[in-house]
């Protein structure tokens, strides 16, 4: 699609709105200098020229942060340099500079709950330590000072903030501002194997130190139901906390935004009696918050450390009681399959990492076992005497 052009001002930039495809609108008063539009919105500033090795496209920065004046000062200075034949200062952009262009095409995919995390990555992590550097000055050592620091504190969340790096620097191989990856080939952290999940009797204190919150303020007695909920479903703690009465459908919560895509989650009678007795408002959450019924509740969950805390089992997380619907279904025969389709995992292979035995159980297996091959020899010694 050959680019439009029009004589670029800062109104008619701020108005220009994004299609199914990207495009650029080329300024009228300065040849080389345009503006791309992404379909996801975002306008960003590019000069464009042409030299000995072909046409090259740089980009300015996002036209948020910069005014049309700005970009053409920017596109006269590099041409400047390249007359005097001074190495392009722009030909490879700043960290700060491609996350906020053409870095978004990252995201394009994403959902906005994820984009919206990886902004907060971002914003907390990435930009403090990267977004000053030209995507070529940032080396592996660097990287890998960054990692082991954050390592220290967070190992799971520098496990994760290294992934986006990963993605958002392969993603600078693609346009071109890369020959490789600098993130490539730092081993993450060692994953902690999850393998705590609640007992019958420590299902039972659970259940009796929630009661007293049945009949506690409102946000309270919320916070207990969604804590019994999740334990009643295996659902995650977002999928619950965020839960609208559009999704609630009698038996069954049809989960339109859920981690793996849509799913459908089946109530038991318990957790369709939780639900019963939350109060229908005019508002979309089932859950609201009580300083603003438009949102949900804190995700936070402030109870939680309270209520393990009486129940005696202050080592277990949240994300645990998914652990515990899961386990117990094994236990209870229930097919793996099953089990992974209830879960809302795409592959069964997921689920093993949930599907926990504790020692107990494994022993109390290993003794039936025995008993059963025990009969079996006492009757094979029987019968040869016979």
């Amino acid at each position: 699609m050959a680019a439009k052009r029009r004589r670029l001002t800062d109104a008619n930039v701020a108005k220009l709105a994004p299609a199914a495809r990207e495009y650029t609108v080329r300024d009228t008063r300065h040849a080389g200098l345009g503006v791309r539009v992404r379909p996801s919105g975002h306008r960003s500033y590019v000069y464009c020229r042409k030299g000995e090795e072909g046409a090259r496209r740089i980009t300015l920065g996002p036209a948020a942060l910069m005014s049309v004046e700005d970009a053409r000062a920017r596109c006269l200075a590099l041409e400047s340099e390249a007359r005097s034949g001074r190495p392009e200062r722009g030909a490879v952009p700043t960290f700060a500079d491609f996350v906020a262009g053409p870095g978004q095409a990252c995201f394009d995919r994403c959902k906005p709950s994820t984009r919206h995390a990886a902004t907060l990555v971002l914003n907390a992590r990435l930009l403090p330590a990267f977004g000053a550097l030209p995507l070529n000055r940032i080396t592996r050592a660097g990287v890998t000072r960054w990692f082991d620091e954050y390592s220290r504190t967070a190992p799971g969340g520098a496990n994760r903030t290294l992934d986006l790096l990963r993605r958002i620097l392969n993603h600078a191989i693609a346009c071109g501002h890369l020959r490789t990856n600098p993130a490539r080939g730092i081993r993450r952290n060692p994953r902690l194997k999850l393998t705590r999940f609640l007992s019958r009797e420590e299902i039972r204190r659970l259940h009796r130190a929630l009661d007293p919150y049945a009949h506690a303020r409102p946000s309270r007695a919320r916070q207990a139901d969604i804590i019994r909920l999740l334990l009643l479903t295996g659902c995650r703690k977002s999928e619950i906390v965020t839960l609208r009465w559009q999704d609630v459908d009698g038996d069954a919560l049809n989960l339109a935004d859920a981690k793996t895509g849509p799913r459908r989650v089946v109530l038991n009678a318990p957790a369709r009696a939780i639900l019963e007795r939350q109060p229908r408002t005019a508002h979309a959450h089932v859950f609201p918050s009580p300083a603003d019924p438009s949102r949900p509740l804190s995700h936070h969950l402030p109870l939680w450390p309270s209520v393990r805390k009486e129940a005696g089992i202050e080592d277990v997380r949240l994300h645990d009681l998914r652990h515990t619907f899961a386990s117990h279904a094994v236990l209870q025969g229930i097919p793996l399959p099953v089990v992974s389709r209830l879960l809302g995992h795409k592959r069964p292979s997921m689920t093993l990492r949930y599907a926990h035995v504790s020692d107990r159980e494994t022993e109390a297996a290993a003794e039936r076992i025995a008993a059963a091959i025990a009969r079996a020899l006492d009757g094979g010694a029987v019968g040869s005497h016979s």
